[in-house]
């Protein structure tokens, strides 16, 4: 295995030389050895530790605690690297996260997609989810709120971005039908298609049903998100739900 300098090594880990020299100062990299003209030396054993360094920093951890992760006794290189993999992955995850909810929320900004308020901050904001959640409980029963999202957590990247676009299909079709009227034979067949489509959440009550269609035309949260996907959807979607109950008793 050859050695490498410490410009040589900086370049092929696209880091400075200064950054070298401080890991050696602070006992975190040590040169390989160090020639008689007092150059620093580094060879593959230095390399895959500075591949550790790097890695446990990509991952957002100090130097102080890195030096402490990597001089325990027993510390194993191919252990570590498993490890960074699979924070890799669930960081991967998160991001991947991130970007369904950036590009569901341009979609309805463009009026072309409903999100709820849970929604809007998927992947961004446990604090807020955590909130959401809470005021679900207080509105609807406990147990039930918590099965639906533990429920909606477990669904893969693919089946939750399924659901959305069924969802918002849904929608769509009933803003198209709107001009029959709210009790139409249309517009109910869309209202049967949009309770059972409920179920990828929870499987709601008849009178469950009649809170959410409450919800839809008074709760001024829920009627802006409709109101952007079209003007007026939040109280004819109420006044359809609520005629979807009545004749379902």
């Amino acid at each position: 295995m050859p050695m490498f300098t410490v410009k040589q090594l900086a370049r092929m880990a696209g880091i400075t030389p200064r950054a070298l020299h401080y890991y050696d100062e602070i006992g975190l990299l040590k040169p390989t050895r160090v020639g008689d003209n007092g150059y620093r030396y580094y060879g593959e054993e230095a390399m895959l530790r500075l591949q550790q360094i790097m890695l446990y920093r990509e991952l957002d951890i100090p130097l102080e605690q890195i030096k402490e992760i990597m001089g325990r006794r027993g510390f194993d290189v191919l252990e570590a690297l498993e490890t960074h993999r699979a924070q890799l992955e669930n960081r991967i995850a998160h991001l991947e996260r991130v970007i369904r909810t950036v590009d569901n929320t341009i979609l309805y900004l463009k009026g072309q997609r409903i999100m709820s308020n849970h929604q809007l901050f998927d992947g961004i904001n446990e604090e807020e989810q955590a909130k959401m959640e809470k005021e679900a409980m207080d509105l609807y029963d406990p147990e039930t709120v918590k099965a639906s999202y533990q429920r909606w957590r477990n669904y893969s990247a693919a089946e939750k971005q399924r659901v959305l676009d069924e969802g918002n299909a849904i929608y769509t079709e009933i803003i198209a039908t709107m001009p029959k009227g709210a009790g139409s034979p249309e517009v109910q067949a869309l209202v049967e298609r949009w309770r059972r489509h409920m179920d990828y959440f929870w499987t709601p009550a008849l009178d469950q049903l009649t809170g959410l269609a409450d919800h839809y035309s008074q709760d001024p949260r829920f009627k802006a998100n409709f109101d952007k996907m079209h003007p007026g959807l939040a109280e004819f979607m109420g006044e359809a739900v609520r005629i979807y109950v009545e004749r379902q008793k």
